[in-house]
């Protein structure tokens, strides 16, 4: 019998693609915080989540030799990058990143990172074990 690995994995790779993605735009408005007429971006979750669910299986493939070979490729969530708006004033160069919102989130969405990577290792423990409990 076949595994499938996109029910057995989940959602987990999805999400934890979609927040390493959003990790490296935190980490580009932290890095232009002085840079004048700069804009603030950042991802919506949501959004993102549902485009990848409905991409799954999408994006750069591999040619497979052999239909026992696993299929490859890579995704990448475009077009989830938004403006955010600025919760204080302008301060005169046109800059909307508030750099303690920007570490704040980079962390928040560092956490939820590390608990996607998490559940993601606890399902490939369970397959795994399933895997050798299958015997010779």
């Amino acid at each position: 019998m076949a595994i499938s690995f996109d029910k057995a994995l989940g959602v987990h790779p999805q999400t934890m693609s979609i927040r390493s993605q959003r990790a490296e735009l935190l980490a580009t408005n932290i890095a232009n915080a002085d840079t004048p007429g700069y804009k603030a971006k950042d991802i919506d979750f949501a959004s993102a989540f549902k485009a990848a669910k409905l991409n799954q299986g999408s994006g750069n493939t591999m040619t497979r030799t052999n239909e026992k070979h696993i299929a490859g490729g890579t995704n990448r969530i475009g077009g989830n990058e938004m403006f955010r708006l600025p919760n204080q004033s302008d301060t005169g160069d046109g800059n909307s990143v508030d750099i303690q919102v920007e570490r704040n989130l980079y962390t928040q969405n560092a956490m939820e990172y590390q608990a996607s990577l998490q559940f993601l290792g606890g399902k490939l423990q369970g397959l795994k074990k399933a895997l050798g409990s299958q015997g010779a």
